[in-house]
């Protein structure tokens, strides 16, 4: 019987031991979480895709200041255009900050409209895309002059990423034209460099670029006309996620949705980034000097 007696004394002990850890473990759990509520402490992870341009680097590193600010982390990954749509569509990225429309990424949205999250409100709202040659070609002010003086370009279009939108309509442009020029893809540093080395010699180049962008501030460069609209005419920027995202994030999607920028805010933003030792740090300094903009964004 005391055999019996002590098993059951053992039992006991055992049960009450477990309560009480169970008991401290919640009581530690929820120490923890009433800490995390008041310190606003967020530990949830954002994926944003980046492009290797120069506007998409400002406001990505933008972005990821002003969301780990907040309590997020947030990792970005660099990507072309076509894998960032494809990785939105998997649920491997969050989001993606650049969507030119209605013309640039037409296709993208057109193939990616029902598996993508396509925002309907423009973060900027006077984009603008077409074939650029420096300002002392005085012979040449439209698309339809370059068949004339195809020599003078050696017969080449210096573009940059393929699979980009303008590099897909630039396409679509040669043929509208039936321009004797061939677009060469590079990246984009690759072509800047070529307009670089192009306006320093004072030597003729045609390139695909677009605006925003600051290469506007360091060279003069001007548009081509396009009369068959190409290129079409103001663009607009928008932001895309994967879908779920809103439902998950129901703060950042709002953040994205208030999120607007004009002429000079985005082209200061892309200046610091560009003159920064590191991008995002160019980007806090930005943030810094526009914290009634930014608080206009995130409430």
């Amino acid at each position: 019987m005391n055999k019996w007696r002590n098993v059951v004394s053992f039992i006991l002990v055992l049960l009450t031991s477990a309560v009480l850890t169970a008991c401290g473990g919640a009581s530690e759990a929820s120490k923890g979480q009433s800490e995390a509520a008041e310190t606003g402490v967020n530990e949830q992870e954002l994926t944003i895709g980046q492009i290797n341009w120069a506007e998409n680097i400002a406001v990505t590193n933008m972005w990821k200041a002003i969301l780990e600010d907040e309590g997020y982390n947030v990792e970005l990954n660099l990507l072309n255009m076509g894998a960032t749509v494809k990785a939105l569509e998997s649920g491997d990225l969050d989001a993606s900050l650049e969507i030119w429309l209605p013309v640039q990424d037409a296709v993208y949205f057109e193939n990616f409209q029902d598996t993508v999250n396509f925002s309907e409100t423009a973060w900027y709202d006077n984009a603008k895309v077409g074939l650029v040659v420096p300002t002392y070609l005085d012979e040449v002010n439209s698309v339809e002059d370059l068949n004339e003086h195809k020599e003078l370009f050696n017969g080449e279009i210096v573009g940059f990423d393929p699979g980009a939108g303008t590099m897909e309509v630039t396409e679509q442009l040669l043929e509208d034209y039936k321009l004797e020029l061939d677009l060469v893809p590079s990246s984009e540093p690759a072509m800047l460099s070529e307009i670089d080395k192009a306006v320093e010699n004072k030597e003729p180049i045609v390139a695909p670029l677009w605006s925003p962008h600051w290469v506007f501030s360091e060279y003069d460069l001007k548009f081509l006309d396009d009369p068959k609209n190409t290129y079409g005419g103001a663009e607009k920027i928008y932001h895309a996620t994967r879908h779920g995202f809103e439902e998950d994030y129901p703060e950042v999607s709002e953040w994205l949705k208030n999120w607007k920028m004009d002429d000079q805010q985005i082209g200061e933003l892309i200046n610091y980034v560009e003159n920064a030792n590191d991008p995002l740090e160019g980007a806090k300094k930005w943030i810094e000097e526009n914290q009634e903009l930014v608080a206009e964004w995130v409430k």
